[in-house]
């Protein structure tokens, strides 16, 4: 059974508002700064990119790790927070 990180439960927990891209589960400061420097700098611009791909956690997974060097679990982590948001809150 997977587990999940407090960030993670925190996340899905309520709605997005206005959270910066570093509250995403599996992101931290280098992924996050490595984001916004691409001009996601917040969790919904982000969850935009995650929508455009159909909420395909694979692709999304393949799309951070180009754009971010993100290893594989950290892509997880952040396609899975996003999955589970858009579950509960779309």
């Amino acid at each position: 059974m997977s587990t999940t990180s407090q960030k993670h439960r925190n996340f899905v927990s309520e709605p997005m508002a206005d959270k910066p891209v570093t509250a995403l589960a599996g992101i931290g400061d280098r992924l996050g700064h490595s984001l916004m420097e691409q001009g996601y700098d917040k969790a919904y611009v982000v969850l935009g990119q995650f929508l455009l791909l159909r909420k395909d956690t694979e692709l999304f997974c393949y799309w951070l790790k180009d754009v971010t060097a993100a290893n594989s679990m950290q892509a997880d982590d952040c396609a899975q927070c996003l999955k589970e948001w858009c579950d509960a809150f779309l």
